[in-house]
């Protein structure tokens, strides 16, 4: 099962949804770091989340959801960059947790996390950069989506998010806003009882076509052709050349005073980047100029 997104509308009403199933993408995150299953699980579901709201938003740029606490785990991260004709739109995710916690593979959000907050941060490729803030008034991380949508865009949302061992996957409603073309008032009402029918596994293991057959095969929907989703890590030997560069010229070569080269990881990916000491002071002689070749 290829790692899409299946946009979906009910004919005649004001209500829209999304399917996603990640497996190659969830699969990629969680191959690169040694994670207790609570942590895999709940970083599934923010995965599945930010490939939704993404398409949701209909944002043209990077999303990223942060769930800040102060429990056993102190931040789970998901973030989507946007795919065009030519790429899918990509997704990584990161988690920070204290490595002697006893996680259950059940323990929810908030037990998680304890006291925190969810950062939701659009970053258009043209336009301001938004950020929104949620308390974590709930124990679900689709609850607590819920509770912004209801507070900051005023949609009438819905969410159902799982992941399991080797998936991830996640359902979303809306209402669109002042439609009048909707002739069914209680499309809203019945499109999300159908939905809360929906289990987890299915989630996890059926297309999202025949999920929605499972679910409305009564309804009139329009099924929109699917969007590919991949697991994909912005991190390159250029961002961090500059963020080194960033620390300035004096400290810089004070590090280089008792290290002879500086390594740095992506938290993403896992990927390495060695600077050596001639690289450093290429970065330093060359501001401007390309990034360095492994030494």
């Amino acid at each position: 099962m290829m790692d899409h997104i299946q946009r979906f509308m009910f004919d005649d009403t004001n209500v829209r949804g999304e399917v996603a199933t990640l497996a190659d993408t969830f699969g990629e995150v969680v191959a690169r770091h040694d994670y207790p299953a609570g942590i895999r699980r709940q970083l599934g579901e923010l995965l599945a989340a930010a490939a939704l709201l993404t398409t949701t938003i209909k944002l043209d740029g990077v999303l990223s959801l942060e769930v800040r606490g102060k429990g056993a785990a102190t931040l789970l991260m998901a973030e989507s960059n946007p795919g065009n004709e030519e790429r899918a739109q990509s997704l990584r995710a990161v988690a920070r947790f204290d490595e002697h916690a006893d996680i259950a593979s059940d323990i929810s959000l908030a037990d998680l996390m304890g006291e925190g907050h969810i950062v939701m941060t659009l970053d258009p490729r043209d336009g301001q950069r938004y950020q929104g803030i949620v308390a974590l008034d709930s124990d679900t991380l689709a609850g607590c989506l819920e509770h912004y949508f209801s507070q900051s865009e005023q949609l009438p949302t819905r969410l159902w998010l799982a992941a399991g061992e080797h998936a991830a996957g996640g359902l979303l409603l809306q209402t669109l806003p002042d439609d009048q073309s909707s002739k069914d008032p209680d499309a809203w009402n019945r499109s999300t009882k159908l939905a809360e029918t929906v289990k987890s596994d299915e989630l996890l293991s059926l297309e999202p076509t025949e999920l929605l057959y499972r679910l409305y095969h009564e309804e009139q929907i329009r099924v929109f052709d699917p969007a590919p989703l991949s697991f994909g890590c912005t991190c390159s030997r250029e961002r961090f050349a500059a963020a080194l560069l960033s620390m300035g010229e004096t400290e810089l070569r004070e590090t280089l005073e008792t290290r002879q080269a500086i390594d740095t990881q992506c938290h993403f990916c896992n990927t390495s980047y060695h600077f050596s000491a001639a690289d450093i002071e290429h970065l330093i002689e060359n501001p401007g100029a390309p990034s360095p070749t492994v030494h």
